[in-house]
């Protein structure tokens, strides 16, 4: 099952996991979680992406993919956290989701 990631406290607990991958256009992050069941995932974009628009534009992209890739690649028990970069505004969204793949089964592997 996919959910989202809901509070400051769970973002940080993945950053301090310090596994992550980066990409041209975001930062993949990700945490194992003991004792969950469920994929979970949370997106970010600081104000390094632009103003509120563009930075609203860039969650909406990544929260597709997300949704879209999460449930066949994630792994139970893992919380994923998704940081938007400037060029996810203008990668083709094929390229952003062939991005994201390699993001997570990198990720995988280091888990």
């Amino acid at each position: 099952m996919l959910s989202g990631l809901k509070t400051r406290a769970q973002y940080l607990r993945v950053a301090a996991g310090l596994i992550k991958y980066v990409t041209p256009s975001l930062v993949l992050q990700a945490r194992r979680v003991e004792g969950a069941t469920d994929v979970r995932f949370g997106i970010t974009a600081s104000r390094k992406v632009g103003n509120a628009v563009k930075r609203n534009r860039a969650k909406r992209r990544l929260r597709v993919v997300a949704r879209f890739v999460l449930p066949s690649l994630g792994l139970p028990g893992v919380d994923y956290v998704l940081i938007a970069r400037g060029a996810v505004l203008n990668v083709p969204y094929t390229d952003l989701k062939a991005e994201f793949e390699k993001a997570v089964q990198a990720i995988n592997r280091k888990l």
